[in-house]
This record gives structure tokens, sequence and C-alpha cells, in this order.
């Protein structure tokens, strides 16, 4: 059963409630995403992805995008890089701020503009660098330092196991493997038997990655990896309730008036973070509207409708509107 595998857990001397995570997102985890997810009690949440470089110049907007809000912790940061010195660099900042818990190192974004820079899931190509990263954060860091990978580069350089025995070696406690290789992107169906792998060739906690979209694939997830945990991405995306209906080990269905509050609180929370730029904030909120309605009846002329106005109180009478009717 699900229940069995939830637990308690820690990293480093960081206690966590639970074992089911909420992934970072570019774009996404914001603070405003991460509210409304934390209502529904992840063990732990996780900030966008944020340059190690650009934080080297004191970058206002990546210093933004690193910040926890109250009653976040324990709380977790993400940053990419390739230049070990940078990265050490970035680690000592951040040692100094009391609100993060824990640093996760991203080696496994696949997105185009990263990785011709040779940092995200470019980092597979060249494990000596993995290795000298690594090695310099664990010196410096005064917080526990995570690793959050993929399978490999594509299917003729599968390195998730060596990656996870690097990190073991210089005391990396967790790591994080999602189960497609960069030339995957998101396509296709996860693989577990990478993710089992791991678990099998080492002795620290191993967090399963991808796919993870219920509880059915959360307790398979589970069952067939042996992982000690698990992230969600994708899968909370316009469906925060997934966190309560692993934790309950049954699927949760939210009734229209809670998907409504739910969206209208959201609507509001972006509203009150990016409070100098509302029209920045509300195109921001399209996209997590459109995941909120996905599959709901009517709901594409709704979504579409939501896309052609910049107004927020237009968006929020046109949402009133379609619920009411579909109560």
């Amino acid at each position: 059963m699900l229940k069995d595998y939830i637990k308690e857990i820690s990293i480093g001397d960081v206690k966590l409630n639970n074992n089911v995570f909420l992934g970072p997102m570019a774009g996404v985890t914001d603070i405003p995403f991460r509210k409304i997810c934390r209502k529904f009690y992840p063990g732990l949440t996780f900030t966008e992805m944020a340059s190690s470089k650009a934080m080297e110049y004191d970058s206002k907007k990546t210093e933004k995008l690193l910040e926890i809000m109250p009653g976040e912790r324990p709380s977790a940061v993400q940053i990419f890089g390739s230049n070990k010195e940078v990265i050490k660099n970035t680690i000592l900042k951040l040692n100094q701020n009391e609100d993060i818990d824990i640093i996760n190192i991203n080696m496994g974004c696949p997105a185009p503009k990263l990785v011709k820079n040779g940092d995200g899931a470019g980092l597979l190509l060249d494990l000596k660098n993995v290795e000298e990263i690594i090695k310099e954060a664990t010196q410096v860091s005064q917080k526990p330092i995570t690793v959050k990978t993929r399978k490999g580069f594509d299917d003729t350089r599968i390195t998730a196991v060596e990656v996870a025995k690097i990190c073991e070696f210089y005391g990396i406690e967790q790591m994080i493997v999602h189960g497609r290789t960069r030339e995957e992107y998101y396509s296709g169906k996860a693989d577990l038997d990478i993710i089992k792998k791991v678990k099998e060739n080492v002795g620290i906690q191993v967090i399963g990655n991808g796919d993870i979209i219920d509880v059915e694939s959360a307790n398979h997830m589970f069952e067939y990896t042996g992982c000690d945990g698990i992230m969600i991405a994708r899968g909370a995306c316009g469906n925060p309730w997934i966190f309560k209906s692993i934790l309950d080990g049954q699927d949760y269905i939210p009734s229209m008036e809670e998907r409504y509050c739910i969206i209208l609180e959201h609507i509001n929370q972006s509203l009150d973070y990016d409070k100098e730029n509302p029209r920045q904030a509300m195109l921001k909120m399209r996209k997590h509207i459109a995941w909120y309605l996905k599959g709901l009846s009517g709901s594409t002329k709704i979504k579409d409708l939501v896309n052609r106005t910049d107004d927020i109180e237009e968006v929020k009478n046109i949402l009133e509107q379609y619920f009411k009717k579909m109560e």
C-alpha cells in the first residue's frame, strides 16, 4: 500500500514531514504556486532554477527566484551552472541566508540554452566536471547539498549510476533521478529501471521523478524502484491536490467550488507577488488557469477567453460565470 511508503526523512540535519516533494520548474514554481501546493502538505518545495553565474553578478531577478516565503521551511533552492568556482561562490552566498535549508544542484535540465553552455543536462557530457563541482560544493556548503539529474544525455550515454556514485563518494546524502535522457526531454515514458538501478548501486537516498500523476503512478514508483521518496513536477500543475491524494493513499477529486476557490486564490497570490507588474502576473496565470481547467466540460472556450484579455477583473468574471454554470 502507498501509505506504507510515506515516511518522515532527513537530509543532513533537516527533517522533513514526508518524502513527497514538489519539484522545481522554471517559470512555474514561483512563490504563489508553492503557496498553493503547500496547502496540501508536500514534504519539501523547491524554488525555480536559478543561474549561479547570475548570482555572481548580484542579479536582483535571480535573487527574487531564490526567495523563501514565510512558513515555507524546510526549504530548498535549485541552482545551475558548469563552473565550479562560480558555483562555489554562489553556495558561499547562500550559506548566509538562514531561510534556505537545502541547496540542490541541477544536472538534468534539457533546455537548449543551458545545454549549449554545458549547464543542466550538458554536465552529463563531462563527468569529470560533475565530480569537480560536487567536490567544491560539498567542501564549502554549510547546508545539505542534493543533486538532480537524468538517466543520461542520450541512449548511448547513460550516466545516472556514475553520477550517483560520485555524489555518494563526496558525502551527498540524496539525489533525484528523472527517468528520461536529455534527448527525450519529456516525451515517451520515464524509465523506472534506471531509478531502480541507481537505488541498487548506492547507499544514499534516491528520489524518483517522472510521470507521477496520481496515486497509482506514485505507488508504482515506490514499489518498483525501491526509491526513498518521490518528486512531482508537471503532475502538480493544475493539480496541487495530488499531494493530498498521495499522502492519503486515494485520489482526491476537488469539488467545482474548491477548484474555483483555489484558482481565485492563486490569481490573488500572483497579483500580490507581482504587484508592481500586474500584467506580468496575469500572463503567468494564463498557463495555470489552463491547467486547472484541463479536461473540464466547455473549458476550451473559457481558456480562449482568458487568453484574449489582460484585464484581471474580466478574467475573474469569466471564471465566476463558468463555475456557476458548472455547479
